[in-house]
């Protein structure tokens, strides 16, 4: 799966459940946890969308501000661990 795809789902994921706004226009490099868009906990529900959407586990010791901030930085954790 390329990332392009990767980041297309993400951003719906993200924009429609946890923002509750189907039309933000979000950037790939724009902070979600750090700039109040989204709280920690959103965190777990991008897990659990991971594992059922990709088939790719991502573990909680990943699943950090720091590691996960930003679609770029979800989208690369995804592709690592993507099935071939």
């Amino acid at each position: 799966m390329e990332l392009k795809e990767i980041k297309d789902k993400l951003k719906t994921f993200i924009c429609k459940e946890l923002l509750n706004n189907p039309t933000y226009p979000l950037q790939d490099e724009e902070p979600l946890i750090t700039s109040g868009l989204m709280d920690s906990f959103s965190l777990a529900q991008i897990g659990v969308f991971t594992e059922i959407q990709f088939n790719v586990y991502i573990p909680d010791s990943d699943l950090t501000v720091d590691a996960m901030n930003t679609v770029n930085q979800m989208a690369a954790r995804i592709q690592k661990d993507l099935p071939a």
